[in-house]
């Protein structure tokens, strides 16, 4: 079979990772990398001999200059590829799909841009084959992806009626922690529900739930917690049976000295996982609480790493060289270590 050609226009946070989850894949190739930079960032790139291309002739200039070496500029990119992942800043991409729309090129972008960027928005385990054959999509951002995913599980288990979730979220990434983000305080989002709630829903229009949100000062994941109302009184097991439904939902044990994100951050290194990189959902079964029909737990996401699987099976579904949500995930966890526990 043919490899899909996949490039990827960003290679920061999210894109230098799905550039090397396109490269684990046996169905796909990385047709190139595209930005702006001429530091470390994009020598890396260059030393795992990625193509890299400059998204203009102007930055390719600076970065001949820098000594890297370029294969073009994106509108070369654009001609190689059969689907473009865009992982460039937040309200970056959409101002590059219509170059995309342009050359007929399928395209997905993250879950910084609106909805109405795709008009589809992504999240494999829910709504893989709604995305077969079109010509663009948007994964989710990684709050929305670890609520789609939990509640999906909850969901086709008959158990979900209602949801209310209070989200901690890091206030910067981690290598950006130098330059902003904020110290001894803490910022609610002024609204609720907080934009997450909305944005599950352009996933699933048939989630109840509100969201919100506190700002945090610390860089290395986020923290969840849930309130759900249950359909009906139900038990502790019943309720994990239905999460061990999704393969991309993972137990771990405050028990076990997992009691904060950063000791969650160390176990993914000590795993070797790239950059310390957790892709499941980390819930904690012996804190989960069943009260009749009140359903209580938490969880932390990795804000850097919970979309990249996403992506990857948004490029199957799109270039349609995989018609199951199932196959596709199998083959993605698989390729990226994906586990049930830790």
């Amino acid at each position: 079979m043919e490899k899909v050609k996949v490039a990827v226009n960003g290679y920061g946070v999210i894109g230098k990772r799905v550039a090397d989850a396109v490269a684990l894949q046996d169905d796909m190739e990385l047709a190139g990398v595209c930005d702006i930079i001429t530091d470390w960032r994009i020598k890396i790139a260059v030393q795992r001999e990625y193509p890299v291309f400059a998204f203009n002739d102007d930055f390719r200039k600076q970065m001949e200059n820098a000594e890297i070496k370029v294969q073009g500029t994106l509108s070369d990119l654009i001609k190689k590829a059969d689907i473009i992942v865009d992982c460039t800043p937040k309200k970056i991409a959409s101002k590059n799909i219509e170059r995309y729309k342009e050359a007929n090129l399928k395209f997905i972008v993250q879950g910084g841009e609106k909805h109405e960027t795709t008009g589809h928005s992504f999240s494999a385990e829910n709504n893989y084959e709604t995305a077969l054959g079109r010509a663009s999509t948007r994964v989710v951002s990684c709050n929305t992806t670890s609520i789609v995913r939990t509640l999906t599980a909850l969901k086709n288990a008959g158990l979900l009626k209602k949801a209310r979730g209070t989200l901690l979220r890091r206030a910067t990434d981690p290598w950006e922690s130098h330059l902003n983000g904020i110290m001894n305080t803490l910022v609610p989002e002024k609204e609720i529900p907080s934009h997450q709630g909305p944005d599950a829903q352009t996933v699933d229009p048939d989630l109840d739930v509100i969201t919100a949100d506190v700002k945090v000062p610390e860089t290395l994941s986020h923290l969840h917690y849930w309130n759900i109302l249950l359909t009906r009184e139900t038990s502790k097991e019943e309720v994990l049976d239905a999460f061990r439904t999704s393969t991309r939902v993972a137990f771990i044990n405050y028990g076990d000295g997992l009691s904060a994100n950063n000791t969650i951050k160390e176990l993914m290194l000590a795993l070797n996982r790239p950059y310390g990189d957790m892709y499941e959902v980390a819930l904690w079964q012996d804190m989960l609480k069943v009260q009749g029909d009140e359903l209580f737990y938490a969880y932390v996401v990795d804000n850097q790493a919970i979309v990249i699987p996403e992506t990857i099976d948004a490029i199957r579904a799109l270039t349609g060289i995989e018609k199951r949500s199932e196959n596709s995930i199998r083959k993605t966890n698989k390729s990226l270590g994906i586990r049930r526990n830790f």
